[in-house]
């Protein structure tokens, strides 16, 4: 056996050079479903060499299960702020090096400092898109049953029993997350949307269960291709994807119009960020995929096609008119005056949340 020893030493060497060659040569992303331009993956491999294994997911909690478990493989993931704060306490990723991040002076500072109040000093994380939470209706829908004339700007269209259940027939979509549902509920019962009380908690849960019979199904993504089908007219969802919906409908030929609306009584306004696991295999070309998107043209090419703001102020010159100018996009500051951002949940009211949606989830 003397003589076989050797080779197998040596082959096996061999084998552990070539898999950390690949693995300096690739990264592997975990992003939302629909959120990223269909080249820019194409781009960052022909300007760096570095391959890159592209997954997505459509839930915040679907993301956190991955990353608490630990030794997810990833190189780069992209959380809501509020989930990524308690994840930053629980030591999930690492502190960005801004010496490989020399795009970073091209962030905008004032919605970075507003994104430092979930990673103080913007240690471990970068902004990649932001966006906020409101209504995407069935133009077509809405005049048919409220007429001509009416205008979606308030969250009673899914709220108010008698209203909801007008658009029973042809379909109600709601988020699968209570992190959107209760505070939205809680805003329009004139409560504060970042409230941790119980009572307030009740009152929301009241105000989804009387309207919980109208609902069709609970999904964070599925809502996109519905809309723009016409298989659902309304859907509290995430503005970008309510956008591509519209944009899917009209490139469709559709006979009906997709619209958004951030109600007057406010939205979440929230920010989606880059990181880099603590564990993660290819640090380096994960500080080289996060610069990549930092890219000004790169970053507008990104908000062009997924119709979701980004953070980088030399983006804008790149950004096509139509998006920019388009309030459901980059907000007015008037609507920006009655939006809110969420700071994650102590414990008791993780346990309270989960709870209390599970009962709206099953209207018991």
């Amino acid at each position: 056996m003397q003589h076989l020893f050797k080779p197998l030493m040596i082959g096996a060497a061999a084998l552990g050079l070539q898999a950390g060659i690949a693995q300096a040569n690739s990264i592997n992303v975990f992003n939302w479903s629909d959120y990223i331009a269909p080249d820019t993956i194409e781009k960052f491999t022909a300007a760096t060499g570095i391959a890159v294994n592209y997954d997505v997911f459509d839930s915040n909690d679907t993301l956190e299960a991955r990353m608490l478990a630990g030794s997810s493989g990833f190189d780069v993931v992209v959380p809501t702020s509020d989930y990524m704060q308690r994840q930053i306490m629980a030591g999930v990723y690492q502190p960005l090096n801004r010496d490989l991040l020399p795009n970073w002076d091209n962030m905008d500072p004032d919605l970075m400092a507003l994104a430092a109040a979930f990673d103080e000093g913007n240690e471990h994380s970068a902004i990649y898109l932001w966006g906020t939470t409101g209504i995407g209706y069935n133009a077509q829908a809405v005049a048919e049953r409220l007429g001509e004339d009416y205008e979606v700007n308030s969250w009673s269209i899914v709220f108010d029993p008698e209203k909801a259940a007008l658009f029973q027939d042809c379909g109600i979509a709601w988020l699968d997350t209570e992190k959107e549902m209760f505070p939205a509920a809680m805003r329009y019962l004139g409560l504060d949307p970042t409230s941790t009380s119980e009572d307030d908690f009740n009152a929301a849960v009241d105000l989804l269960l009387g309207v919980r019979s109208t609902v069709r199904y609970f999904h964070s993504s599925q809502y996109i291709s519905d809309l723009a089908n016409g298989e659902i007219c309304l859907a509290v969802g995430w503005s970008g994807d309510v956008l591509q919906a519209a944009e899917r409908a009209d490139d469709t030929g559709q006979p009906f119009e997709v619209g958004y609306a951030i109600p007057d009584e406010g939205a979440h306004l929230w920010f989606d960020m880059l990181v880099i696991p603590a564990d993660a295999p290819n640090p380096e070309g994960a500080h080289a995929f996060i610069n990549f998107l930092m890219e000004p043209e790169i970053a507008a090419d990104i908000t062009n096609y997924v119709m979701f703001p980004n953070a980088n102020s030399a983006s804008t010159p790149f950004v096509d008119e139509e998006v920019l100018n388009d309030p459901t996009i980059y907000p007015s500051a008037e609507a920006k005056a009655g939006f809110w951002t969420l700071q994650p949940y102590d414990n008791r009211t993780e346990r309270t949340s989960t709870r209390l949606w599970t009962r709206v989830r099953t209207g018991q």
